[in-house]
């Protein structure tokens, strides 16, 4: 059995955040002592790891809550499918890593890079599943048409919109310097938005929950940085910016 404070330990959390979980019905201990102490045995400790899991998924607590309450939730599925989005983190990763160190070697002239290769892991077709993620935020009827969109698509046009989507971010990153506001950064916004038209059609809320989450979800935030610091941020204040014009 495990203290409140001992798992909080074990676990990299505060003990805080346990009594939150507790409170809202997440995890519960496995029994109170007399003292009124919380002790949590092998089972908790299991549920707890799962919980972690999810949240290092971004997945939101009232999901997990969901998720775990359901009377058919699998744990060791549930792991399957940690370890299968952990892989591919990794191997998204990874590919990011050889895209900095080649970019590492074109700045110092030690070897030469297409555009397509420079934007390596940043690609539309992995772009396009983030967005879905969003998508899914509003109506996951519309991940679906988007999918059968995608799938239908010849390989050719997949490559043609990868290379389109590059240059929207690769056109934002140029208007920074110009500022939010800049006719630049507008036109570079107006292009992001028809572009979004190839996987689905947000309205203007949507538009600007995409802008926040570009900068606040660190998956976002870290890929489109990789174009240029700060353009995460950057594309937040224009696209809002580009929605209060369409008021």
């Amino acid at each position: 059995m495990y203290t409140i404070k001992a798992l909080a330990k074990l676990a990299g959390i505060t003990p805080r955040t346990l009594h939150f979980y507790d409170e809202i019905g997440l995890l519960k201990p496995s029994q109170v002592g007399d003292n009124g102490y919380r002790y949590y045995g092998e089972e908790a400790v299991l549920r707890l790891q799962q919980i972690l899991l999810f949240r290092k998924m971004d997945v939101p607590l009232e999901t997990i809550m969901s998720l775990m309450a359901h009377p058919d939730f699998d744990a060791l599925a549930a792991l399957a499918e940690h370890r299968k989005a952990l892989l591919l983190r990794i191997d998204q990763l990874n590919t990011l890593v050889q895209t900095v160190d080649e970019t590492m070697a074109f700045l110092k002239g030690e070897r030469t890079m297409s555009t397509n290769q420079l934007f390596h892991g940043l690609s539309d077709e992995q772009q396009a599943e983030y967005e879905k993620e969003a998508m899914q935020k509003y109506d996951p009827e519309v991940v679906k048409v988007s999918n059968q969109m995608w799938n239908k698509l010849s390989e050719a046009d997949k490559q043609r919109i990868a290379d389109e989507g590059n240059q929207v971010y690769a056109d934002l990153a140029a208007a920074m310097p110009a500022g939010a506001s800049s006719p630049q950064a507008q036109a570079g916004v107006e292009h992001w938005r028809k572009h979004l038209n190839y996987f689905w059609q947000p309205n203007q809320e949507q538009l600007l929950g995409l802008a926040h989450m570009y900068n606040d979800d660190q998956r976002f935030k870290a890929n489109i940085d990789k174009v240029a610091p700060g353009l995460a941020e950057f594309m937040r204040e224009a696209i809002r910016i580009y929605v209060e014009k369409l008021k």
